[in-house]
């Protein structure tokens, strides 16, 4: 399982966040486009079909944004629980897509709310990972001031993922920000240390820092046409965030 054949894994099981803007389309902006939500599904699809066990955690950023709303005057705890909830419905609308690509899915929350999804159960989550399920966690990690980011990097070593995947809108991870420098250069590979020195961006820093302690590698690539597959297979795609 770990070769690096084109038809053997080099990750048989991984956490793909996704951002919630990732399903607005490429005009961005608020809620959710159906085409998008639908290539997304065909992507994890076709990687689930070549063996690979996939846990996803998907944003909320495209319907409500905790941190944005905290800005504008809301209680912090009270606009994150609205963000967690959010998360919910993007999960609930990428299950759906899921199995109307023939992809039986299991939505786990990290808060209660039983009528639609499972609440989340570390050895559950395994269970239905060993059994070919994908498994959207949702809801974050239940708790306020922490990331999608960092429940993916958490739920990646509860489930004992090979490696955490941070699929994004940019190619991935530069030694400066690309839309303000023209002479930016993509990094292929970096250490923990680095990217949390140099604030590099892309992902939360405390989600970093939980992989750093734990030794749980980081990939962060564009979310384009099969590239899931490809970094799956071990290609050489996006950045690697390493020891």
């Amino acid at each position: 399982m770990t070769a690096s054949t084109d038809n053997q894994l080099r990750y048989p099981r991984v956490v793909i966040k996704l951002s919630g803007e990732a399903l607005c389309g490429r005009d961005g902006g608020f809620g959710i486009d159906t085409a998008t939500l639908q290539d997304t599904a065909t992507q994890i699809r076709d990687v689930h079909r070549t063996g690979v066990q996939i846990g996803v955690v998907v944003g909320g950023g495209n319907i409500f944004r905790g941190l944005r709303g905290a800005s504008e005057g809301m209680d912090r705890a009270q606009s994150d629980y609205m963000g967690m909830l959010a998360t919910v419905i993007n999960s609930l609308a990428l299950q759906d897509a899921l199995e109307r690509t023939g992809v039986d899915t299991r939505v786990m929350t990290a808060m209660e709310i039983m009528d639609v999804a499972e609440p989340y159960i570390r050895r559950r989550a395994i269970r239905h990972l060993n059994r070919g399920y994908v498994v959207v966690f949702a809801a974050g990690t239940g708790n306020p001031y922490f990331s999608t980011d960092t429940a993916a990097a958490l739920r990646a070593m509860e489930i004992r993922a090979a490696a955490l995947f941070k699929a994004t809108k940019v190619d991935g991870v530069y030694d400066r920000d690309p839309a303000r420098h023209s002479e930016a250069t993509l990094l292929e590979q970096v250490s923990y240390d680095r990217f949390l020195t140099d604030h590099l961006g892309v992902m939360d820093a405390t989600a970093v820092s939980l992989c750093r302690d734990n030794g749980m590698p980081i990939r962060v690539f564009k979310m384009a046409p099969d590239n899931i597959r490809r970094v799956c297979l071990g290609e050489n795609v996006g950045t690697t965030v390493t020891q």
